[in-house]
């Protein structure tokens, strides 16, 4: 932030135009445009795959999480809106933001879906601070290249698990017990049908 510039605030974020995304990231306003359809659809698929299996304890799966679409996270005077969050229920067995508008409770895994406005912001600027939090896990999720990158938090820094591209099934932490078919993220290409998300 330059010299002389005030911090952002809560009420900056209120001012955007409706269908922007605004976040404060070390006291200033970033704010960027609704995302592509591509986009989109990776963040709604993957809230059915894993909301349905991981929250709502379908398809065989215990459950055990509370994820959430977009939620707003309170981190001090920063403001992030990460594409989907999930906490660990052992962690926290009644979700201590249930009647409020944002989290100030750090998520265990969060992911972010790249885009070409957002994708420095996520990697350079966003991911240090959810490191600093304490959020175990994070994914990054590339619809134009068809890749999932896993993070695993270590004490000073990130580990890149795995990198997974295409369209094959995947075990990705920390979900290890779905076999996430990545196909059903990506919109299908000329010629070919997109595979059908599992009914809850």
């Amino acid at each position: 932030m330059g010299k002389g510039k005030k911090p952002a605030t809560y009420e900056d974020l209120e001012a955007l135009p409706v269908g922007w995304v605004g976040e404060i990231l070390g006291d200033e306003l970033v704010a960027s445009p609704r995302p592509a359809m591509p986009h989109a659809r990776v963040g709604a698929a993957l809230m059915i795959l894993l909301g349905s299996a991981f929250d709502l304890g379908q398809q065989g799966i215990r459950g055990g999480w509370w994820i959430l679409y977009e939620p707003e996270l309170h981190f001090g005077r920063e403001v992030l809106v990460p594409d989907l969050a999930g906490w660990r229920r052992e962690r926290m067995p009644e979700p201590s933001f249930a009647d409020a508008p944002f989290s100030t409770v750090a998520p265990d895994w969060l992911c972010e879906v790249l885009s070409p406005s957002t994708v420095q912001v996520d990697r350079q600027r966003k991911l240090p601070i959810y490191h600093r939090e304490g959020v175990g896990h994070v994914w990054f999720i590339d619809p134009s290249t068809r890749t999932l990158e896993i993070h695993r938090r270590q004490a000073r820094d990130w580990l890149l698990v795995a990198t997974h591209s295409g369209e094959g099934e995947v075990f990705a932490e920390p979900f290890e017990s779905l076999a996430l078919k990545l196909v059903t993220l990506w919109w299908p290409r000329g010629g070919t049908r997109a595979a059908p998300i599992p009914s809850p």
